[in-house]
């Protein structure tokens, strides 16, 4: 394998030239035809052509035709009925001009697409045929005639996410809609009805078609009633359900079509596209989502302050802020996952099943599916996914019931550790060396006793069907996760269980703690300690490229300060901490920061310092504790030097081998991996050392950074260069908007056009935001690069680096 720190040519899609792209938007699916609906108003005329200096027309037919060129109408066209960009648009101006995609579909906007789906769908093109529920829904809310007549009942789509059945009952009244019974469901967007007879719901549903609530309009939506009848296989275990309620008043709405989806359309909607094809809709995708930044930038710019340079030029590179220098490609396209996450729920058959969720629950969609064919996944993941759920076929505990909240078998997440230097191979395992089983349960109002009881049968059968499989799979640890709440997104706190396991080293203790318990992996030559909560990257060999390209970009070198935030189990301090003179780690979660000082003291590697906090609250006394140079050593030859020595063009110094070995090991004298904070000068005075180059490496959550940490990062004069990993780049141009634009002469005092914020998109709050920044030099985007880490997705990693 090639040196992590490389980026081969054929692994890097080049995007400098983003006028010449050609690229296609991304393929939508016919569910997606009511979304984007065409103006039928606009007449199609042709487009213009463009004639060249030898006096030839340009026309499609003499130039190299991209298998992407005219597969999806021009959307400035259909809104204005022309086009400026002229011949130079790469999309289709007239149904004459339109061609069929690679997989001999049609743009669902087209009038072709549209037949082509009606066809399919017969004539039903809406949004509801997608929800799709397998649990009970009445009878715990006093309602007792709800269900009595389920050919009565009619499920509204598009209600207010806030709404009480109290709040849906007034709504009908005030719009004079006769109904018997109305109800909804907390956190969900939907709510049904029951009507008197069969007059009064036909009447009632063309009452009810097209109203309007705020920006949505209701649809109505037919509820089919499923009957989970019990199999002698015993699919639904009818012992300890809940509440004693029979399966058969599971609802699904419109299910007809919702059994076409499948866990692999959902887990990994591009799997149908080749790689390459995959690669050019992310480049698309993040093309358009950067054109944000210099829009926003501009619109929250102050009065009377020039508008910077890198706005004005964004113009010329297609609107972008800085150039997209290209995509790096994963090392493993299928199989790639180290972590997984199962759900735990029932199929649209009404079998307990373990895999993914078809849909959003907020929208009504419960049903699991086995994670059957989803490319992203790999094989360990999914035998022990099967083993687990034969084993739910046979347990007297309930699966839990998202919508009472009740229940108790949740979730199962597989974590995989991969030996040293050795690829991956699907068939035999190899290249796997631990495993680490993680199972979330609720064990409120349940017997002791009789959990207890299910938890060693648990472990037998992980056991036994590890070891009864050829090859054996490999079983590292069994822990138990108890989770009261509604989401399965657990709090770092959650108790955690060790379960006993026959397998393995006869010598372990079973009373191990499960906060002991750690699986590893290597990046870069590293070894790292994974404990059963902790962030690590799912794509093992994607991330260390990830890594060495944030490195290569941050300038590192022997006199490098760096803040690597949110730092986790201290994956990109640790592989950097070769490269420059110290690396401090801020990370909240306490379980990781604990891994990240085993992975230093394991490794060998001591001028590491990590912390566990917020970065919003120790990130601004960091920056001044590390970096502030007394007066008395503004001029002191002994010291690194002060921001006036840093030059203008940041330039990366060529740093040497040996002098990083040596400069590190001067710093090796602290104990718990952290370097010595003070140096004594010649005239016996004790100060903060201190460093010369100051780089930050983000690599936040999906939210983005806190305001917080932003105001600090940026109000520091000291911190030149910041490189951001965002695996959301919605919320890295949020948090760019506030880094990138320039601070007004005088600070707005108020809270002035800053009502609704709720209802602002993250472009939107950020701008009011950048407002209220203190006054201070901006950052400007000097480029960036996505590196891919989720093959078949259509998320990646985008990297981007700032500077001022």
């Amino acid at each position: 394998m090639a040196a992590s720190g490389e980026l081969s040519p054929s692994k890097i899609l080049d995007t400098t030239n983003a006028q010449e792209s050609t690229i296609e938007p991304p393929l939508t699916t016919p569910q997606d035809t009511q979304i984007n609906e065409p103006n039928d108003n606009v007449a199609p005329t042709e487009k213009r052509k463009r004639d060249d200096p030898d006096g030839n027309t340009n026309t499609d037919d003499n130039r190299s035709l991209h298998p992407l060129w005219k597969t999806s109408l021009c959307s400035y066209f259909r809104k204005h009925a022309t086009c400026s960009h002229g011949d130079t648009c790469r999309y289709a101006h007239s149904e004459e001009e339109l061609r069929p995609r690679p997989d001999s579909t049609w743009d669902p906007t087209s009038e072709r697409g549209k037949k082509a789906l009606k066809s399919v769908t017969g004539e039903k093109i809406a949004v509801k045929d997608g929800v799709m529920m397998t649990e009970l829904i009445d009878g715990d809310g006093g309602d007792e005639g709800f269900a009595s007549n389920q050919a009565l009942i009619k499920c509204l789509v598009h209600l207010p996410m806030k709404w009480s059945s109290e709040n849906l009952r007034n709504f009908l009244t005030e719009q004079g809609i006769p109904f018997k019974h109305a109800k909804t469901k907390k956190g969900m967007a939907i709510g049904f009805v029951t009507f008197e007879d069969e007059e009064q719901l036909k009447s009632s549903c063309k009452d009810l078609e097209g109203k309007q609530i705020g920006n949505k309009t209701i649809e109505v939506a037919d509820v089919n009633p499923r009957s989970f009848e019990k199999k002698s296989n015993s699919s639904v275990p009818s012992k300890g359900a809940l509440d004693d309620e029979p399966n058969d008043d599971s609802l699904v709405i419109d299910g007809s079509e919702s059994k076409k989806r499948s866990s692999r359309e959902v887990v990994t909607p591009l799997a149908h596209l080749s790689y390459a094809d995959q690669l050019e809709q992310k480049k698309y995708s993040l093309m358009q989502i950067l054109k944000k930044l210099p829009r926003n930038a501009r619109k929250a710019c102050p009065n009377g302050v020039p508008v910077p340079e890198w706005i004005l030029k964004s113009r010329e590179i297609g609107g972008l802020p800085c150039n997209l220098e290209g995509i790096i490609e994963s090392p493993i396209v299928n199989g790639y996952r180290n972590k997984c996450e199962f759900s735990i729920g029932y199929s649209m058959e009404g079998k307990a099943t373990v895999g993914f969720s078809l849909g959003n629950f907020r929208e009504g969609v419960t049903a699991v599916e086995e994670p059957v064919n989803c490319p992203n996944i790999s094989t360990i993941a999914c035998k022990y996914a099967a083993i687990f759920q034969e084993f739910l076929q046979h347990t007297e505990l309930p699966v839990w019931n998202r919508f009472k909240n009740c229940g108790f078998w949740r979730q199962l997440t597989v974590r995989e550790g991969r030996s040293n230097g050795n690829t991956i191979d699907a068939e035999t395992f190899d290249g796997i060396a631990e495993v680490m089983l993680i199972v979330q349960v609720s064990t409120a109002s349940f017997d002791n006793v009789q959990v207890a009881a299910e938890f060693k049968r648990l472990a037998q059968a992980f056991v036994t069907g590890a070891t009864s499989h050829c090859p054996t799979l490999p079983l590292t640890a069994l822990i138990v996760q108890d989770h009261q709440g509604i989401s399965n997104v657990a709090p770092s706190d959650a108790p955690l269980h060790s379960l006993p396991i026959a397998a393995g080293d006869p010598e372990r203790d079973e009373s191990i703690s499960a906060a002991d318990v750690r699986i590893h992996d290597y990046i870069s030559n590293l070894r790292f300690s994974i404990s059963p909560t902790s962030f690590f990257q799912v794509n093992t060999l994607a991330a260390e490229k990830l890594y060495s390209l944030a490195g290569d970009w941050a300038c590192l070198g022997p006199d490098t300060l760096l803040f690597d935030i949110c730092c986790g189990t201290g994956a990109i301090g640790l592989t950097l901490a070769h490269r420059v003179g110290m690396v401090i780690g801020i990370e909240m979660n306490g379980a990781a920061v604990s891994d990240a000082h085993k992975n230093a003291e394991n490794n060998g590697i001591k001028n590491c310092r990590f912390i566990c906090s917020k970065a919003e609250q120790v990130m601004g006394s960091l920056l001044k504790e590390y970096l502030n140079v007394p007066k008395e050593q503004v001029d002191d030859p002994n010291t690194c030097g002060t921001v006036n020595d840093i030059p203008e063009d940041s330039a990366c110094p060529e740093p040497e081998n040996g002098n990083q070995a040596s400069h590190s090991e001067n710093n090796n004298s602290e104990v718990e991996n952290e370097v010595p904070k003070e140096s004594t000068s010649e005239n016996g005075k004790t100060s903060t050392q201190q460093f010369k180059n100051v780089v930050a490496i983000v690599d936040p959550p999906r939210a983005g950074l806190h305001p917080t940490v932003i105001k600090a990062l940026r109000t520091h004069t000291r911190l030149r260069r910041l490189v951001y990993i965002s695996c959301n780049p919605e919320s890295l141009v949020a948090n760019a908007i506030e880094l990138c634009t320039p601070s007004p002469t005088e600070i707005e005092r108020g809270n002035k056009d800053n009502r609704g914020w709720r209802r602002m998109s993250s472009a939107g709050l950020a701008r009011h935001r950048a407002k209220s920044m203190p006054i201070s030099e901006a950052f400007k985007p000097i480029k960036a690069m996505a590196v891919d880490l989720f093959p078949h997705t259509p998320h990646c990693e985008l990297v981007m680096l700032l500077e001022r």
